[in-house]
């Protein structure tokens, strides 16, 4: 199937001739070291395998005033640049939109009238994890529904929908981690407030832009079997994956801009060999540009274990 026929094309160049890879970052604030890492590794694993490199501005909810900006320049400093075009995805929701419409025309869509306080409460199946979706909305009657929406827009809200799923067990493979398996849960495809959620951007833009190659976070690496069970429904190939260790602070936590001086610009002005740090912490030597870590790169030798990293004073 022509995804970039049905959920929107992304204007530029063609993907390259061996696929694409990309970097997602939302502008919530700067890049912290930890991200920048992961930034690192997926354009070197995208151009040490012949890939274009996207980037793409996950804009739909958390933004902050500029941080798109500073994440880009960043980027440039870093001496790392990316193919054209740059894709937000605010401007992108009637590919969403297109793509909703293909699946509920299919019946794999269906209103959920629960807050996250009564997905809390709900019993869930025996195996399923704490807070999974029990299913409340799945089967009730047209009659129930009816109230349902109805006692939603008194409150002022509006059903979120939810992907009507096989729930089953779902696979995909990654690079680093070997199989990835997860239940298959009726996972939200757009909020109560009206906001696409991940699942579906991600796959629908990776789908259009080319991409077939993701490298991105391990935290992320449980989202990868939905990922791929969707782009599979919506007629879109599945990339290959890769999910890097995260970068954690001296208390074993994700490392966050909370732990002190851990920015790009923060740590230069502290003398911090950024680009020495990302080598030695990914199992190399001291790089000194994306030059020389490209000359080097080779993803057997990447370390598989979390970097702790601990700010200069």
């Amino acid at each position: 199937m022509d995804t970039t026929t049905v959920f929107g094309p992304i204007e530029g160049p063609p993907p390259a001739a061996h696929g694409a890879g990309r970097f997602a970052p939302s502008p919530s604030g700067d890049l912290h070291l930890g991200n920048l890492r992961t930034l690192v590794l997926a354009a070197l694993f995208a151009r040490a395998s012949g890939r274009a490199f996207r980037w793409r501005i996950e804009d739909l909810d958390r933004v902050r005033a500029g941080s798109a900006e500073s994440q880009l320049a960043d980027a440039a400093e870093l001496g790392i640049d990316w193919d054209a075009p740059l894709v937000v995805q605010s401007e992108r929701t009637a590919a969403y939109e297109a793509a909703l419409a293909q699946l509920t025309e299919r019946g794999e869509v269906f209103e959920c009238y629960c807050s996250r306080k009564d997905i809390q409460a709900a019993p869930t199946a025996p195996h399923a994890p704490p807070g999974a979706y029990p299913g409340t909305c799945r089967d009730l009657d047209e009659d129930e529904r009816r109230t349902a929406r109805a006692a939603l827009a008194e409150a002022g809200r509006q059903p979120a929908l939810r992907l009507r799923s096989s729930l089953r067990e779902a696979r995909a493979h990654d690079a680093l981690l070997g199989t990835l398996t997860a239940p298959l849960d009726d996972f939200v495809l757009r909020r109560g407030d009206g906001v696409f959620a991940y699942n579906l951007t991600s796959v629908v833009d990776d789908g259009a832009a080319g991409i077939d190659q993701v490298v991105r976070g391990d935290d992320l690496a449980s989202s990868a079997p939905r990922q791929a069970d969707l782009a599979a429904c919506l007629g879109i190939e599945p990339p290959a994956y890769a999910h890097v260790p995260l970068v954690l602070s001296a208390s074993g936590a994700r490392l966050a801009k909370r732990d002190g001086a851990v920015t790009l610009q923060e740590l230069r002005a502290l003398g911090f060999d950024v680009w020495g740090w990302i080598g030695r912490s990914s199992g190399f030597g001291a790089w000194g540009s994306f030059a020389e870590a490209l000359g080097e790169f080779d993803p057997a030798r990447l370390v598989r274990e979390p970097a702790v990293f601990i700010p200069p004073e």
